[in-house]
């Protein structure tokens, strides 16, 4: 027998592994206008907008199992490696305005894309070489 499938409420966390946390930290909080919600040596927490936080984590950091005090629980070991992609969603009107923003940090723009449903999407490097999109709606149907 099988049960339909619970309903998901969204992707709740990103993460990318990074080389150098003091570098990436700059980079996000920076150039990105992102502020920490917490940090330790090897992770930092950001608020992206919408309940959704991007995760750093330092590479090899997170190759074990952290047990989390007063019996709270255990997180299982995690690792990543490679450049991966991720999207954040801006309004169209604000494009302009990031795009003002990553000349303002010598980031340049890779790519960009208008979306056959309006949508309009420029792509960018983190100092990790992590492929970061901004995406005004009209890029997917739900989006």
């Amino acid at each position: 027998m099988t049960h339909p499938s619970p309903k998901l409420n969204g992707v709740l966390e990103t993460a990318l592994y990074v080389e150098d946390m003091d570098r990436a930290r700059r980079f996000f909080e920076d150039a990105m206008g992102l502020e920490p919600f917490t940090a330790d040596h090897r992770f930092t927490a950001y608020d992206t907008g919408a309940g959704t936080v991007l995760l750093l984590f330092l590479c090899g950091e997170t190759l074990e199992t952290v047990v989390l005090p007063d019996d709270m629980g255990t997180i299982p070991p995690h690792d990543g490696e490679g450049r991966v992609h991720l999207a954040f969603a801006i309004a169209a009107r604000d494009l302009a305005a990031w795009e003002g923003q990553l000349a303002d940090h010598d980031i340049a723009i890779e790519g960009r894309t208008h979306w056959p449903r309006g949508g309009e999407s420029v792509y960018f490097r983190d100092p990790d070489g992590h492929l970061l999109e901004l995406a005004t709606p009209g890029v997917w149907p739900n989006y």
